[in-house]
């Protein structure tokens, strides 16, 4: 039996971006894209919730200077597909690490198909989660508390309300069986999610 390709939606206003990955996908296989976003507007949302798809390719234009950090969580809100972005011009390590992975415009397909494949292993954004299941989100949340912030920064940060960052950081407790602030900040330690160095400037 065929194994069925893996779905990928692309968001981005470039036609030449999807020729090239609708290409890419079709002379090696594995990835189908499935569907293309020009923007992130109300219905283009309305379209991205109603994808089933395993990986969304995100291109970095689509987010203004103020949005950069926080539109890839914004986007694992609404989908449960592994966020990938195409380094489409330089883009700060703060702003990658907010991807699961990133694909150049120079890379090999054979490379970038391996970088999605890892990523996609399950289908699913499972393979971001530690090994106690933390999500992404969980994990920012978790560096944000680390560094002392009060869950009103935090919802401000990341454009939720403090009621979401409260049920993050109940989650973060239920999964990681650490209740005090300390004993958080020595987990994302050992995790390597923050370092000793966190309040140096």
């Amino acid at each position: 039996m065929m194994k069925e390709n893996r779905k990928v939606l692309l968001i981005s206003p470039s036609k030449i971006l999807a020729a090239g990955f609708e290409g890419i996908f079709k002379d090696h296989g594995g990835f189908a894209l499935e569907g293309v976003l020009t923007d992130l507007s109300r219905s283009s949302e309305v379209r991205l919730k109603n994808m089933n798809a395993d990986v969304i390719l995100v291109d970095p234009v689509l987010f203004d200077y103020s949005s950069r950090i926080s539109g890839p969580a914004y986007l694992s809100e609404i989908s449960d597909a592994s966020i990938v972005v195409i380094q489409t011009s330089y883009l700060e390590e703060e702003v990658l690490k907010q991807y699961g992975a990133a694909v150049g415009l120079y890379e090999d397909p054979a490379m970038i198909l391996n970088k999605l494949k890892t990523l996609a292993g399950t289908g699913k954004r499972t393979e971001l989660a530690d090994r106690n299941g933390l999500s992404v989100r969980e994990k920012e949340i978790l560096v944000c508390v680390a560094k002392g912030m009060i869950n009103k920064e935090i919802a401000d940060k990341y454009c939720i309300s403090v009621h979401t960052v409260m049920t993050h950081r109940k989650n973060i407790t239920k999964k990681t069986g650490i209740k005090t602030v300390a004993g958080l900040t020595l987990y994302a330690l050992l995790n390597n999610l923050i370092d000793y160095r966190i309040d140096e400037p």
